[in-house]
């Protein structure tokens, strides 16, 4: 049985401090499904459509990482998909403690399901999202965080 690791978020968007995590992660689970997921009740900075494109082209040389889309409990499309894994990571004791409710509630949901926490590469570590987000909003220079190049605004 393959060791297959979903590794589930909104990635909006999708940062070094994450390709980091997928990275290290097929050392450690025959393959990593990226799990772009959709919350109804929020605006995305940047479309899943447009996401998941441009991370397929951050892996299409690696074939352990898939790139997929979902709506609903992580818990559930981790089953849909064969997971038996969720793979987290962790920048500092908040993350953590934010983490672990999560973690229990989809062990709940989906008996079978581990939560393989890793704790963020240090240079890695300051780098969030929502910076990310705040940074290009205002015309700023956000290459040095992401493994892509940030889609124009508008």
């Amino acid at each position: 049985m393959s060791r297959i690791a979903l590794f589930p978020g909104s990635f909006d968007p999708f940062t070094n401090g994450h390709l980091d995590i997928v990275r290290r992660g097929t050392a450690l689970f025959d393959e990593v499904i990226v799990a772009i997921g959709t919350n109804s009740s929020k605006q995305r900075y940047v479309p899943v459509e447009q996401m998941q494109a441009l991370l397929l082209e951050v892996f299409r040389d690696e074939p352990q990482v898939s790139v997929r889309t979902f709506k609903g409990l992580t818990a559930e499309f981790a089953r849909e998909a064969g997971a038996h894994y969720l793979l987290r990571g962790l920048r500092n004791s908040l993350d953590f403690e934010y983490e672990k409710p999560i973690a229990y509630g989809n062990q709940h949901i989906n008996t079978g399901l581990e939560t393989v926490f890793l704790l963020t590469s240090p240079l890695l570590g300051a780098i969030s999202s929502t910076i990310i987000r705040d940074i290009h909003r205002f015309g700023g220079d956000v290459t040095a965080f992401l493994p892509y190049a940030m889609p124009p605004l508008g």
